[in-house]
């Protein structure tokens, strides 16, 4: 009996690909509802050789989860393709908020953090000191806003200016909103179990260092090491990925099915029911579904619980506006500048993609806007004329281009980033609980539950598949 796995995005490839290689002979079946593969990772390359990201558009290598990802590019033998950015170009070092009507570069080196860079009114080390005489507040709940936690501790300038853009750019959210756990979940601990985050961080040097899992260090790890990779990308786009995933799966007899619909999904027994929408029923023992949260949610028959459960992770909106000019039109170097949502301006931020990755005389710039606060901008059905001159009123305003682009691209991703709202840890728990208790023969991953990065929903499907 096949093994089926819902969804073609990268949660879904990478889930089918780690199965392919436990099971190398049983029947793998991967539904995808749209005509490609890749989800929202998407590289449109124009004429003159420059490349529209029009999601995704770079991977960062810390951690567990980044060297397994760099470890997957090369079972690909995407090593060759790899563009970096290394921690000394001005990608890396100057990221910048805008705030107050001006822009600011953030600080990016160990001695900046005692200087005071605006719109900070004091030097940042000061701000992290405060954890050391604020006050210990135990969370019966165990969870809060990233934005309560981070203004508790470091104060309301930090949340302000440094959280609040950051939860924009990673997750287009509201860090009033979205989950401490989602980016601060070790520091929130330290600070729940020692009183201040001092402490625990004191902890882990002392006595958790040799804790960490050890890496096996690949070629091109090492590599990666050796030139002090801040971020890469691929140099056919980061779509590159999904698509060599794809060609290795067909490559290895799983049967992927595009323009494919599940219809509805039925549990009995210890078997699934997968209703398509050409009118198909599969059966199979086992069902990995990457889909979003929601999505699957209001695919199931029965199991309302778990219905509620799973349609309770939101995603949002976010509308990326990738635009090119001909000559050169920026006079800032640097990845680009998050905006604070206390700006009350209609963008997230910009990335200055061809200082990322240089290609001739141009500029392409990436300006992404909506996220948690699309319908307050947009509306419901906002045109996409409409939407372009907001994003060129704001790039004149922030950056002083009055030229219109020479080309531009417009793409609205309805329900792309699930939302990790305050409780989100728990709601995933009660899910895995559920289906452990029910018996049922269902593995979920994809961005709904451990992570919204591209590193976190590979090692979310490598993880499923790990434990089957």
């Amino acid at each position: 009996m096949s093994k089926i796995v819902l969804g073609g995005g990268i949660g879904g490839l990478s889930a089918a690909y780690y199965l392919r290689k436990k099971l190398p002979h049983e029947q793998i079946i991967l539904i995808e509802g749209s005509s490609r593969t890749g989800g929202w990772i998407k590289s449109s390359r124009q004429v003159e050789g420059y490349i529209f990201e029009q999601g995704p558009r770079t991977l960062r290598l810390q951690g567990p989860k980044g060297e397994n990802t760099l470890k997957l590019i090369d079972e690909l033998n995407l090593g060759s393709l790899i563009k970096p950015i290394p921690s000394n170009h001005p990608a890396a070092i100057n990221r910048m908020i805008y705030a107050n009507g001006k822009l600011y570069s953030m600080p990016s080196s160990f001695w900046s953090i005692f200087k005071k860079t605006p719109p900070f009114s004091k030097p940042i080390v000061r701000y992290l000191l405060n954890d050391l005489t604020a006050p210990a507040k135990v969370i019966p709940e165990r969870d809060e806003s990233i934005y309560s936690f981070a203004e508790r501790r470091f104060g309301k300038e930090i949340a302000d200016y440094a959280i609040s853009p950051l939860i924009c750019g990673i997750c287009a959210g509201d860090a009033k909103r979205v989950s401490v756990k989602f980016l601060m979940e070790n520091l929130f601990d330290s600070e729940q179990r020692y009183g201040n985050i001092s402490k625990g961080i004191l902890y882990e040097v002392l006595f958790a260092r040799n804790r960490k899992p050890k890496v096996i260090e690949t070629d091109l790890f090492k590599r990666a090491k050796k030139e002090k990779w801040s971020v890469y990308s691929l140099s056919d786009g980061l779509e590159t990925l999904p698509m060599r995933l794809e060609q290795a799966l067909r490559k290895n007899n799983v049967d992927i099915k595009l323009n494919l619909s599940c219809a509805a999904v039925e549990f009995y027994k210890s078997k699934v029911q997968i209703y398509t929408s050409s009118g198909d029923k599969i059966l199979t023992n086992h069902l990995i579904s990457s889909l979003p949260a929601h999505v699957l949610g209001n695919l199931l028959v029965g199991h309302t619980k778990l219905k509620q459960l799973l349609q309770s992770i939101t995603c949002v909106n976010v509308c990326v506006i990738n635009l090119h000019f001909k000559k050169k039109v920026l006079n800032t170097e640097g990845f680009g500048f998050l905006v604070p949502p206390k700006e009350n301006i209609p963008i997230l931020g910009v990335t200055f993609d061809s200082c990322c990755f240089p290609h001739g005389e141009g500029t392409v710039l990436t300006v992404m806007m909506g996220g948690y606060w699309f319908d307050k901008y947009f509306g419901n059905n906002p045109t996409e004329s409409d939407l372009l001159q907001t994003a060129l009123n704001q790039i004149q305003t922030i950056l002083g281009i009055s030229e219109k682009p020479d080309t531009h691209k417009i793409n609205i991703l309805p329900n792309c980033i699930p939302q990790y709202v305050v409780g989100h840890n728990n709601k995933v728990d009660l899910i895995n609980k559920y289906i452990t208790a029910n018996h049922l023969p269902l593995s979920l991953c994809g961005s709904s539950y451990y992570g919204v990065g591209i590193n976190d929903v590979i090692m979310s499907a490598k993880n499923v598949i790990d434990n089957l």
